[in-house]
């Protein structure tokens, strides 16, 4: 390994989990200063707890791990901000599917992931996912997006779709060299469909993968590929919690939280059949716990 790319892994790193930090606090906040309504089962403040694991390689070499933050509060019903570094070869099966390991398996991968379903259906779900993979080649990935849950607040002029679209867009055009607004926003359209549905996930964002700007082996622009994911990160920490405040205190019906439910129900049906980072960690040994941590905590199905 040279040492660039592994100082690339370390910053990446220590970005991911500084990232981790900064989001706990900030989720923390709310639940503490919310006014209310609160869910008959959940009155007092949640607060994160952590939990470490460790995974061992598909040939029982140890092979990194992570950290799992999860949340069950008033306001959050369940929210998990998770980080993890890992690394070893792919099993020959998936290799084949992966940029650069088809000839050599060896990979090495960091990421933040966070999936935070609230108990008021006026508050949208939310998810994002940043990464730095290298195998033989290395690249950036990632994104954010909004799941409104009430039929009615499923439109893009809907405040909340304004809002969130408006900064993942400033998130791209802050960093016009390396991102392209209009093609990531139509990547994640076209990737959190539900096809066996034939409707979307939720009201859209922002999706990139193999994010390598300047195209060569070397990543000569990783700083600025790099820049741009940080900025992703960094606007989703600004925004979401703008949206929350701003829906946090609308009374919901029974009628409101079943339609919640229903959708939810649509969110588990993408994220166990389409979804890259729940394949991924799954085909990679990762922690079952912390990649299926993302479905919802209560479902319909009608």
């Amino acid at each position: 390994m040279s040492t660039i790319l592994k100082t690339r892994q370390q910053t990446a790193r220590a970005w991911f989990e500084a990232l981790q930090q900064r989001i706990i606090a900030a989720l923390e906040a709310i639940e503490a200063e919310a006014p209310g309504p609160y869910p008959d089962t959940a009155a007092t403040p949640g607060r994160f707890q952590k939990k470490t694991w460790e995974r061992t390689d598909h040939g029982s070499a140890p092979g990194g791990g992570g950290t799992m933050a999860s949340l069950a509060g008033r306001v959050f019903e369940k929210a998990g901000v998770h980080t993890s570094s890992v690394f070893g070869t792919f099993a020959p099966e998936f290799a084949a599917q992966i940029p650069g390991a088809d000839k050599d398996p060896r990979f090495w991968a960091s990421g933040i992931s966070l999936i935070i379903h609230p108990w008021n259906p006026h508050v949208p779900t939310v998810h994002m996912n940043t990464r730095f993979v290298s195998t033989t080649k290395a690249w950036l990935g990632g994104g954010a997006d909004l799941t409104p849950v009430l039929n009615a607040r499923r439109r893009q002029d809907d405040p909340d779709a304004i809002a969130f679209h408006a900064a993942m867009r400033g998130a791209c055009e802050r960093h016009a060299g390396v991102a392209d607004y209009a093609r990531y926003k139509q990547w994640c359209d076209e990737y959190f469909f539900l096809k066996h549905r034939n409707e979307p996930r939720g009201v859209g964002g922002i999706f990139f993968d193999y994010l390598n700007s300047a195209g060569d082996a070397e990543n000569k622009n990783w700083d600025a590929d790099f820049a741009f994911t940080r900025e992703v990160g960094e606007a989703l920490l600004d925004i979401y919690p703008k949206i929350v405040r701003a829906n946090w205190s609308k009374p919901w019906t029974e009628a409101e939280r079943e339609e919640q439910q229903v959708r939810r129900g649509r969110y588990v049906e993408f994220n166990l059949l389409y979804d890259r980072g729940t394949i991924f960690g799954l085909k990679t040994g990762g922690n079952v716990e912390s990649i299926l941590s993302s479905l919802p905590p209560s479902v319909r199905w009608p």
